[in-house]
């Protein structure tokens, strides 16, 4: 049992509980926005720059198949389009159309401030100790940059 009599939860019960309801909040945005949670993931992730679809794929997660699905709805709905790769004929990027990067740039600061609320009840100081504790964890196991800090530069 993971909760105690004093209704704490340890690590484990918490890491899993919180990316639920993150990815409810994640979830509950891109619908607002007629976006697929995938497809809001494509967009944040496309932000910074195009990438390649092995690039993709690796980010997001994706098998190869399920990608190229969710590219060409996406492309469909005229929110990413295919480039062919500079530096491989035979290989193509993807990047955001510009209806694309305003709705995702929309969907992104939206997304962020609900996050964000999350954590409204905390004082500055905890707030940057889960920050600094996360990211340990983010760091340690290395997960790809697939959104990046709302204050930081894309």
């Amino acid at each position: 049992m993971s909760e105690d009599v004093d209704g704490q939860i340890g690590a484990v019960a918490a890491l899993v509980r919180s990316t639920f309801l993150v990815n409810a909040v994640y979830a509950n945005s891109a619908r607002e926005y007629g976006l697929t949670q995938q497809q809001g993931q494509l967009l944040c992730v496309l932000m910074p720059q195009p990438y390649g679809m092995s690039e993709l794929g690796a980010m997001l997660g994706l098998a190869k198949s399920s990608l190229t699905g969710l590219v060409d709805r996406s492309e469909r709905n005229g929110l990413v389009q295919r480039r062919p790769d500079p530096q491989d004929s035979r290989a193509v990027r993807v990047a955001l159309t510009p209806r694309g990067a305003k709705l995702v740039d929309e969907f992104y600061a939206e997304t962020c401030r609900r996050v964000e609320e999350l954590t409204s009840g905390f004082a500055p100081a905890e707030r940057d100790t889960l920050a600094a504790l996360l990211g340990r964890i983010v760091a340690d196991n290395k997960v790809p940059t697939v959104f990046v800090e709302p204050d930081r530069p894309r």
